[in-house]
């Protein structure tokens, strides 16, 4: 089958122990994969179809940022369609949201379980190939976590799982210069993903109902658009 049973395994990045050089070497080349293979693009895809309803001005949310290289490129997406966004990362690494915020202007390190904001605080939150970190009850508690603080919608992109896509992303790896630790994590992340009824049965588990997308590059995005006094979907 082309579609393996879901991996736990450990990724090298996730170690406490790893050199900052290295964790921001290997994030450099996930924004460059995340540019060259759909990551970026899904992202920004589902984010079309909300800034028609935010207003002229907006903030948006992005958990375990890195790097900040997609809110960057959606800030940029907006202000294209006539939207100011503020762009807002967390991610429980020091020196990545010093990063990021060098990036997008604005950064916290902060537990995204415990996210420091008030209940509906922000317009869109973003969560892009972080969901897969975790086991199902802890990436259902993140999924509602995030919605908490949602005011418009959540919009969550992550890897559709599949040998044929670990395979590649492993030998494309090599003539694009990744660091080994790319190499390992990034073909373990494929592994680690998900197919789209086990996202949407996360987000059930986290309150919402589900329509998950599929997107170029072996890519699930879902959308939380929520609206007062209705139910919330994704």
């Amino acid at each position: 089958m082309l579609i393996p049973a879901r991996r736990r395994g450990v990724e090298l990045i996730d170690d406490p122990g790893i050199d900052p050089a290295v964790i921001t070497r290997s994030l450099g080349d996930v924004a460059r994969s995340n540019l060259l293979f759909g990551g970026r693009r899904a992202v920004l895809r589902a984010l079309d179809g909300c800034l028609p309803i935010l207003g002229r001005e907006a903030i948006l949310l992005d958990v375990g940022t890195g790097l900040g290289d997609i809110p960057a490129a959606a800030r940029a997406r907006a202000a294209r369609r006539g939207v100011t966004l503020t762009t807002v990362g967390v991610d429980l690494s020091v020196p990545l949201a010093a990063a990021s915020r060098a990036r997008i202007g604005h950064a916290v390190c902060a537990d995204a379980f415990q996210l420091p904001l008030r209940d509906a605080s922000v317009d869109v939150v973003t969560c892009s190939q972080v969901l897969h970190h975790f086991e199902a009850t802890d990436a259902a508690r993140l999924l509602a976590e995030m919605a908490r603080v949602a005011r418009v919608a959540v919009i969550v992109s992550d890897l559709r799982r599949s040998w044929l896509a670990a395979g590649l992303f492993w030998l494309v790896s090599f003539p694009l210069g990744f660091h080994p630790v790319t190499r390992h994590d990034g073909t373990l992340s494929v592994l680690r993903g998900f197919t789209g009824n086990e996202l949407a049965s996360l987000v059930h588990e986290a309150g919402g109902r589900a329509t998950v997308r599929r997107a170029l590059g072996w890519r699930l995005t879902a959308t939380w658009r929520r609206s007062e006094g209705s139910e919330s979907r994704l």
